[in-house]
């Protein structure tokens, strides 16, 4: 075992003093070891009840005859930094998660690793982090939030968003906008549609770094303990088998997750992510790719932010295994890929459960939307692309003016001022990854915009990036970003942007002969960190088109 260069041998007799003084005995020497690293928080409803799933793997892994360590690492909420300095911090943490559970590998020498997660940053971080340490790992999703009802109807989190820009529009009272925040979250569970979140949990399943079936399950389903006990018993068999992240990954694994993103309309987040896990995994990922895959992929799950149903909803009808069993039988996604358990995706799914009548799942050959939710676009505005949720919009075309904002906060009270108007094209920029730095997201003027009664008839572009609960003609990632010069750094107020989706197309209609003058006079903001964390990841950070990855100094 990894864990006998620690515990086995004479000169290892002080490790094992210290490691009895916190309850290992001799039994448990001769045992492999497990870190659990555990995103766990009371700062915010998606994190809060992982500890209770923590004592659950404990239990779980006793009987599979393990012996585990738990650990902390940390989680940003995007839904309570979202609009303020705070979300700087969230694409950040992503980093900081996948150093943590690297670190806490290596330092203790674990025969495997389990990460326990919830909000956004932490799959993806979590994802990074186990395929560095090398060792047979599970990252077990901790489930979505319960529903909020308010007059009958179900809420989420994007309901208190939207409620901001009905309430700034007049068509809610503050009366009406304090009911929905107090009833939208009702407990814990991360955010209750397909948005970030439960977009890279049904990534996690897709992909094999999850027990088929674990990450549906809702953060206070009673059915969840027992499947962590079950989870922990497929890491015994992974350990036992040396079954690695990199083991099972191939290129068909991220395609695969690229199709199922895609086929449910979840969020342009993974776009971020995937091309960053690949690059962990050694595997050559593109962002074109993700448009040529969207194209060819039907939508088959009606779920918020666009649709009707919620993350609980889901799995009441058959959950993330209903979802690649379709998928697979609809020839859309590889059957044959292996995952942690040693079984192909299609061993795992084919016998997925459908409850009778449900209407949240469709078939590939008679979906919700021809085309997946995920869309690439590229011109002189970005000339190294931006991201669409293609799904979220009935608006494929627009042409309009440049309303300029340089950061999000100019922008929402903007917005909220009743200053953008039908037919704009609100500009966001300096908020790339570099920029911001961290490239945060935009659903406080994203959801201000539709609560309005704007989204149909408005365009917003930026270097930041979006919430998976978006929605509307809202594009992100364009690079190169401001901070570095890109075009959208030259754009002036009442420039004429042009925006064709199925064309791909994102154009700035100023001659080049314009641009070179505007780009001689441009200059660089100065940084709004000089030293520290933030700072660090501003030098070092890569473009959104490389999935916003630390590279190595020059």
């Amino acid at each position: 075992m990894r864990s006998d260069i620690i515990k086995k041998g004479p000169k290892q007799a002080p490790a094992r003093a210290m490691l009895r003084a916190v309850g290992i005995g001799d039994e448990e020497f001769k045992i492999p070891w497990v870190g659990i690293v555990n995103t766990w928080t009371e700062g915010m409803p998606c994190n809060f009840h992982l500890r209770d799933l923590a004592a659950d793997l404990k239990i779980g892994a006793k009987e599979a005859g393990l012996q585990t360590f738990e650990f902390g690492a940390p989680a940003i909420s995007d839904g309570i930094s979202m609009g303020t300095i705070g979300m700087r911090a969230s694409l950040v943490s992503r980093e900081v998660i996948a150093d943590s559970i690297e670190l806490i590998a290596q330092g203790y020498l674990y025969d495997g690793m389990v990460a326990l997660v919830a909000c956004d940053k932490t799959n993806p971080g979590a994802m990074m982090g186990v395929i560095r340490a090398d060792v047979p790992s599970l990252v077990l999703y901790g489930g979505s939030i319960a529903p909020g009802i308010l007059n009958g109807k179900k809420q989420t989190i994007v309901s208190v968003f939207e409620a901001v820009g009905q309430y700034a529009a007049g068509k809610i009272s503050e009366e009406e906008l304090a009911e929905v925040e107090r009833t939208a979250i009702p407990g814990p569970g991360a955010c209750g549609g397909q948005y970030t979140a439960n977009t890279m949990a049904m990534v996690l399943e897709v992909m094999g770094f999850s027990p088929i079936g674990y990450n549906a399950i809702p953060a206070v389903a009673p059915e969840k303990k027992e499947a962590g006990r079950k989870a922990m018993r497929i890491l015994a068999e992974a350990i036992k088998h040396n079954r690695t992240p990199k083991s099972f990954l191939t290129k068909k694994s991220f395609t695969n997750a690229i199709a199922a993103v895609a086929a449910t309309g979840g969020s342009t987040n993974a776009v971020l992510h995937l091309l960053a896990v690949a690059k962990e995994a050694g595997i050559k990922l593109t962002l074109e790719e993700f448009d040529k895959i969207s194209r060819k992929t039907p939508v088959i799950a009606d779920m918020r932010p666009w649709g009707q149903y919620t993350a609980w909803e889901l799995w009441e009808a058959g959950g993330i295994p209903l979802v690649i069993r379709r998928l697979i039988e609809g020839g859309i996604i590889d059957g044959d890929q292996m995952t942690v358990s040693g079984k192909t995706l299609w061993e795992e799914t084919k016998n997925a459960k459908e409850a009778k009548g449900q209407k949240v799942v469709a078939t590939v050959q008679n979906p919700f939307k021809p085309e997946g939710g995920l869309r690439v676009l590229k011109g002189s505005l970005a000339p190294e692309g931006a991201v669409l949720k293609l799904v979220g919009t009935e608006t494929k075309v627009f042409r309009g003016p440049a309303r300029v904002f340089n950061g999000e906060e100019a922008a929402m009270k903007a917005v909220l001022k009743k200053k953008i108007k039908p037919g704009d094209v609100v500009v966001i920029r300096y908020e790339g990854p570099k920029g911001a730095p961290g490239m945060p997201e935009m659903l406080s003027v994203t959801s201000a915009l539709v609560g309005e009664g704007l989204g149909p008839y408005v365009a917003l572009v930026t270097d930041g990036r979006f919430s998976g609960g978006t929605r509307g003609l809202m594009i992100g990632h364009v690079a190169p970003e401001a901070q570095v010069g890109g075009p959208i750094a030259l754009v002036e107020e009442g420039d004429v942007i042009s925006i064709d989706c199925d064309q791909g197309i994102l154009n700035l209609e100023v001659s080049e002969k314009e641009l070179a003058k505007r780009a001689k006079a441009w200059k660089p903001p100065k940084p709004h960190y000089k030293s520290g964390l933030f700072a660090r990841y501003a030098a070092l950070v890569s473009s959104a088109r490389e999935g916003a990855v630390l590279v190595k100094p020059d």
